[in-house]
C-alpha cells in the first residue's frame, strides 16, 4: 500500500472530513471557498482538513488559471478493498465497501469559470513502484497496453498525429482521434475514440447505449490526460479524463471503468503479472 492503511482511516474517522468528501461526491472540482461555504468551520479549519485527505490521497488538487479545485480520489478505496479487505469477511468491513461504491459511482461534476458552459471531469491518482520510462513506456506500448488493457495504439506520439485504437479484431479509427500533448515521462494527452457497434459488440455494450455515446461524441469528444510525477523509487500517476458535455454517459462509464485499468497497470508495472496471466 502506498498510503499506509493508518492514514487512510485516521483521514476518514474526522466526521468533518467525511463532510467535505461527501460535499466533493456530490459535486466534484469545487474551491477552498465552495467547500467553506458547506462547513460549519473556520477557513483555517477546513484547510487542514484538506491537507490531511490530500496526504491520504483521497483528495487530489488541480489548478485551473489561479484556482485550486479539489478531487475526490476513489484509489485508496479502490486499494484498501481489493488488497486487505478481501483477506476479511465482508459483512465487518459494508461501510468502506459501500463507501468504494459511492466513489466509483460518484458525479465528478466540476463548473468552469463560464457560466454558459459546464464541463465535467474524472480524476483519479494512485502510486506505482516504477520509473517515469518504465510508466511512459507502459502507457504507450502496444505490446504493453495489449496486456493489461486489450488495447493497441497506431501513433508516433507527437502533437497533432493522428492515432488508430485497435481491440482484438476492432479498428477504430477516426479522424479526430489526435495527440493532444505529449511530454515523454512527463505528461501524455489524447482525445478519447470513437464509438461504434462493432466496438459494443465486442465489449459488452447495447446497442442504445452505444448509440448514446456516439451521438454524446460527436457533440462533444472528451480527453484523456496522464500527469507523470516521479517520486523516488516510485511514481504518482494522475489520471484527468474531461471535456465531457453535461450529463455525460461516457462519464459515467470512464469513471468505472479508469479504476480497473489503472490497477491492472500498477499490478503488470509492480509484479510483472497480468492478474488474468496463468499461474
Amino acid at each position: 500500500m502506498d498510503h499506509p492503511i493508518d492514514d487512510i482511516f485516521k483521514a476518514l474517522a474526522d466526521p468533518g472530513r467525511r463532510r467535505l468528501l461527501d460535499s466533493l461526491n456530490a459535486r466534484n472540482g469545487q474551491n477552498l471557498n465552495d467547500l467553506c461555504a458547506v462547513m460549519d468551520m473556520t477557513r483555517q479549519s477546513v484547510t487542514k482538513h484538506l491537507e490531511i485527505l490530500e496526504a491520504a490521497n483521497l483528495v487530489v488538487v488541480l489548478r485551473r488559471g489561479r484556482e485550486r479545485l479539489h478531487y475526490l480520489n476513489a484509489a485508496p478505496i479502490h486499494d484498501v478493498a481489493d488488497r486487505w479487505i478481501g483477506q476479511y469477511h465482508q459483512a465487518r468491513v459494508r461501510a468502506l465497501a459501500d463507501l468504494k461504491d459511492a466513489l466509483e459511482l460518484s458525479d465528478m461534476t466540476d463548473t468552469t469559470t463560464d457560466s454558459t458552459t459546464q464541463t465535467q471531469s474524472f480524476v483519479y491518482t494512485t502510486y506505482i513502484k516504477t520509473t517515469p520510462e518504465q510508466l511512459w513506456n507502459g502507457l504507450t506500448n502496444p505490446a504493453f497496453t495489449k496486456r493489461y488493457w486489450d488495447m493497441e495504439f497506431v501513433t508516433d506520439w507527437k502533437p497533432g498525429s493522428h492515432m488508430t485504437w485497435l481491440h482484438k479484431d476492432v479498428v477504430l479509427d477516426d479522424p479526430a482521434q489526435v495527440i493532444v500533448e505529449s511530454d515523454p515521462y512527463n505528461r501524455l494527452s489524447y482525445t478519447w475514440h470513437t464509438m461504434t457497434p462493432e466496438f459494443g459488440r465486442h465489449v459488452g455494450i447495447d446497442a442504445d447505449t452505444i448509440a448514446k455515446l456516439d451521438a454524446e461524441t460527436r457533440q462533444q469528444r472528451s480527453k484523456a490526460t496522464f500527469e507523470i510525477q516521479d517520486m523516488g523509487g516510485k511514481c504518482k500517476l494522475t489520471v484527468i479524463h474531461d471535456d465531457f458535455p453535461p450529463d455525460s454517459t461516457m462519464l459515467t462509464m470512464v469513471s468505472t471503468g479508469w479504476p480497473a485499468v489503472i490497477s491492472s497497470l500498477k499490478t503488470l508495472l509492480e509484479t510483472g503479472h497480468h492478474i488474468d496471466d496463468p499461474a
